[in-house]
């Protein structure tokens, strides 16, 4: 029997009632000036006018843009961009301050990291609420998103005194084989608007502990988040007396992205972002031999099998697809059950979403904050044209909240095939799509189905499920989970996916080798010359 969900009243926390949707052209006056935003004067010394390029000190002399609020369509505060000039001025004087923390010694490096961490400590509040302001999701998340900068920076202090090369046995009688790790050199980071304070921490505390200096592209629509962050980082430079550019600052636009990933002076390229414009990156990159560490996109599922603790199972997918406005890598997209908890789970599921607390993401209580700006609205409107041309059916939400900002109902849709065109597609909006399979094998298929390869995870108690959906013959993801959402993952295993999700790891396990190059080394400490594999050349 088809199951229908019944639309309820949305629950709107911290709401003005405007009867036209805010535009930004509207609005004369900054936040920043008025009282209740003054935090991010006093607190993150911020100002109406911002310089957009920090080098061991600040300038900017590209196009000057202004910061508006998902939240309520206002303007926040302008940053001066870096132009390409302004680019390879900061590169130059990054590669400089090179040749002085390369030849610091990785513990002392690792102190460094360690007081930004306790600085970020010290701001957690006021930069999580900038992020609330200026990406548009709640503050739980803003705030938790700094603590990610924390957490990794105390990882690498750790990782500072273990990274260790090998001693090998060789062959050859009086030689030594070797292994070490050695610094890359510059490291370009780019960012994405998403999590634009989490993922450049991922990158910087490891990169700091290897040796290297990082120059950063924070994404152009949270340029106040890369400014305020660098602002922290370089106070703590600055009161070590170490060079600010270690930590560099290019906030700007494409042509600025296009000169980092092209330019020979970068060792590695750390690209966040969609897999269309990663693809791009990837290949400038490659083109000159360069490295890069792609983190793109997710069509993300989960799959809840028949003995799954379906309690378990609809708080997870509620979290993970509704979190963040769908607007995270991690977001569940798609929904595969098994036939025989299909309608029970889906009841579930809408009776969930009509009591998610939808309104400012700066207001205490809420769970679904808005989406990032007018584009991603229309992708989201987009994508449920799509789908109900392609056979599906809404299920429960579907429609853009009236009103300031960019807030959308979260939204259920059955009735599509898993090889349906826009099942198929990545939406970054909180679009769940339902798919029904009949075994663990179906599942499994439906899940390794798409392009992307990030994360994955399935709800069962049997435990040989667990094993075979982890084993080779399992989900071919990157991350993958068993009873847990598929976001959410914590800094101490290696984050990244397969495919078109770009290969790359970032955070814990072993990917700080990402990091550094390899040198083996061997070592004649005898008086005679043997030669490998027995080879006599005389």
């Amino acid at each position: 029997m088809a199951l229908r969900c019944s639309s309820v009243t949305r629950q709107l926390v911290g709401w003005q009632t405007w009867s036209v949707k805010a535009q930004p052209a509207r609005f004369s006056s900054l936040l920043i000036d008025s009282k209740k935003h003054e935090f991010l004067r006093t607190e993150l010394g911020l100002e109406a006018d911002n310089a957009g390029v920090y080098d061991g000190t600040w300038s900017g002399s590209g196009e000057t843009v202004t910061s508006y609020s998902p939240v309520d369509g206002q303007p926040i505060a302008r940053v001066t961009q870096a132009s390409v000039a302004d680019y390879h001025r900061t590169v130059t004087t990054a590669r400089e301050s090179w040749r002085t923390w390369r030849m610091t010694p990785a513990p002392e490096r690792g102190e460094i990291v360690r007081q930004i961490g306790d600085a970020l400590r010290q701001y957690k509040a006021p930069l999580g609420r900038l992020v609330s302001m200026e990406m548009g999701k709640i503050l739980v998340e803003g705030a938790g998103e700094v603590q990610e900068y924390v957490d990794i920076c105390d990882y690498a202090v750790g990782l500072s005194r273990m990274f260790a090369g090998k001693v090998l046995p060789s062959e050859r009688p009086g030689h030594a084989l070797l292994e070490q790790w050695n610094p890359l050199g510059a490291v370009g980071i780019i960012t994405a608007f998403n999590f634009p304070v989490a993922v450049y921490g991922w990158n910087t505390a490891l990169s700091m502990v290897c040796g290297n200096v990082n120059v950063w592209k924070g994404a152009p629509s949270t340029p106040l988040t890369s400014v305020a962050v660098t602002k922290i980082v370089a106070s703590v430079l600055e009161k070590n007396g170490l060079p600010g550019s270690i930590c560099s600052l290019t906030q700007g636009g494409l042509d600025v992205g296009q000169a980092l990933c092209a330019d020979p002076n970068i060792n590695l390229v750390s690209f966040t972002g969609s897999c269309s414009a990663g693809q791009q990156a990837g290949v400038a990159v490659q083109s000159r031999f360069g490295k890069s560490l792609l983190e793109l996109g997710g069509n993300n599922a989960i799959i809840v099998l028949d003995d799954a603790d379906l309690d378990m199972a609809v708080r997870a997918t509620l979290f993970a697809a509704v979190g963040t406005a769908g607007q995270r890598c991690t977001t569940t997209r798609r929904l595969i059950l098994h036939s025989s908890v299909y309608d029970e789970v889906l009841a579930r599921l809408c009776k969930a979403y009509a009591q998610v607390p939808i309104g400012s993401p700066l207001e205490e209580g809420t769970l679904l904050g808005p989406l990032h700006n007018q584009q991603a609205v229309d992708n989201y409107q987009k994508a449920i044209q799509d789908a109900k041309q392609q056979g599906g059916t809404v299920r429960y939400g579907g429609e853009v909240i009236p009103g300031p900002g960019y807030y959308v109902q979260p939204t259920i849709i059955s009735g599509l095939s898993a090889n349906s065109p826009v099942v198929q597609r990545e939406t970054f909006a909180p679009i769940l799509y339902i798919l029904k399979c009949e075994s663990l094998e179906e599942g499994i298929a439906m899940n390794n189905g798409v392009d992307q390869g990030l994360t994955s995870s399935v709800f069962t108690r049997d435990v040989s499920r667990v094993f075979q959906w982890i084993g080779p013959a399992g989900s071919d993801c990157g991350i993958v989970n068993v009873n847990i959402p598929t976001s959410g993952a914590e800094i101490g295993g290696a984050f990244g996916g397969e495919k078109h999700t770009g290969g790359g790891r970032e955070s814990g396990s072993d990917a700080w080798r990402q990091y550094m190059r390899r040198s083996t080394i061997t070592i004649n400490h005898s008086k005679d010359l043997p030669l490998s594999q027995g080879i006599k050349f005389e």
